[in-house]
C-alpha cells in the first residue's frame, strides 16, 4: 500500500489521469484490451476528462462503473451517464453493471453477462471513499456487507441496500465486490479533505470492517493500493 500526498487537486487529478493512461496502454499492447473500473462521485471525474484527452487507442478500452444506482441509465443518479459525459470526445466501450432500464427488485443478471465479456482483472481500479467509510457501494449497515466483503469469495458483483439509505441519493445499488476490486492489476483509492484522511486514519486503526468497510481493503495483504490524497 502507497501513501501519495499531493499538495493540490490539480496535481493529483493529472497524476491519477496519467497512471490511468499507463495501465490502458499497457493493457492493449500486452492483452490486447484495457479494462478499468471507474467510481462515480464528483472527485474522480476531472481525473476522467483529463484521462480521455489522452491519445490512446480508445476503440480498445472498456469502462465500468465499480458501482451502480438501479436507476435508468439517463437517470441524473446514474454513474454511467457521468462517466460516459466524462468521456466525451474519445471513443472506449462502456459497460454497466445494470440494465438500461431497470425495474422491480434489483437483480445481478445485467453485471454476470457484462462481467462475462470483459477481459478480467481490471487493469485498473478506482475507487473513493464516502465520509462513513464506505467504498463503491460497500456502506456500512447494508445486510449484505459481509458477503460483499469476504476476500476469497467467488462472486464478482452484490446487489447492495443500503441502511439507512443515502439522503441524496436513495437507491438499491449493484457494487462489484471485494474480490473482484482486490484481484485489479492496479487500485486507486482518491480521498480529498482533512476530514475524509481522519475517517481513513480511524478506518486503519480500528480494523473494523462493519464500521469502517474501507478497513476490509486496507488490510488485505500484497494489495497493489495506491491511495492519492490531496486538501
Amino acid at each position: 500500500m502507497q501513501w501519495i500526498e499531493h499538495p493540490d487537486f490539480q496535481t493529483l487529478t493529472t497524476t491519477v489521469a496519467r497512471s490511468l493512461a499507463s495501465a490502458c496502454a499497457e493493457g492493449i499492447e500486452q492483452r490486447g484490451r484495457a479494462t478499468l473500473a471507474l467510481a462515480g462521485g464528483s472527485t474522480p471525474m476531472p481525473v476522467y476528462r483529463q484521462l480521455a484527452a489522452h491519445p490512446l487507442e480508445w476503440r480498445s478500452v472498456s469502462l465500468m462503473p465499480g458501482d451502480e444506482r438501479w436507476v435508468t441509465h439517463d437517470h441524473p443518479a446514474c454513474n454511467l451517464r457521468a462517466i460516459r459525459e466524462a468521456f466525451a470526445g474519445s471513443n472506449p466501450e462502456f459497460k454497466s453493471l445494470t440494465p438500461e432500464n431497470p425495474d422491480g427488485e434489483p437483480s445481478l443478471d445485467a453485471a454476470s453477462a457484462a462481467l462475462s465479456d470483459l477481459n478480467l482483472p481490471f487493469d485498473a481500479c478506482v475507487l473513493g471513499m464516502g465520509g462513513d467509510g464506505h467504498f463503491a457501494s460497500l456502506f456500512p449497515g447494508a445486510p449484505e456487507l459481509e458477503y460483499a466483503l469476504n476476500p476469497e469469495g467467488e462472486a464478482l458483483a452484490t446487489i447492495v441496500h443500503p441502511d439507512p439509505m443515502p439522503e441524496d441519493a436513495p437507491f438499491a445499488r449493484i457494487s462489484l465486490t471485494l474480490a473482484a476490486i482486490a484481484a485489479s492489476r492496479r487500485l486507486m483509492l482518491l480521498i480529498r479533505g482533512e476530514r475524509k484522511r481522519e475517517v481513513l486514519k480511524n478506518a486503519t486503526g480500528s480494523g473494523l470492517w462493519t464500521e469502517f468497510p474501507v478497513a476490509a481493503l486496507l488490510t488485505q495483504p500484497h494489495l497493489p493500493l495506491e491511495i492519492h490524497w490531496s486538501p
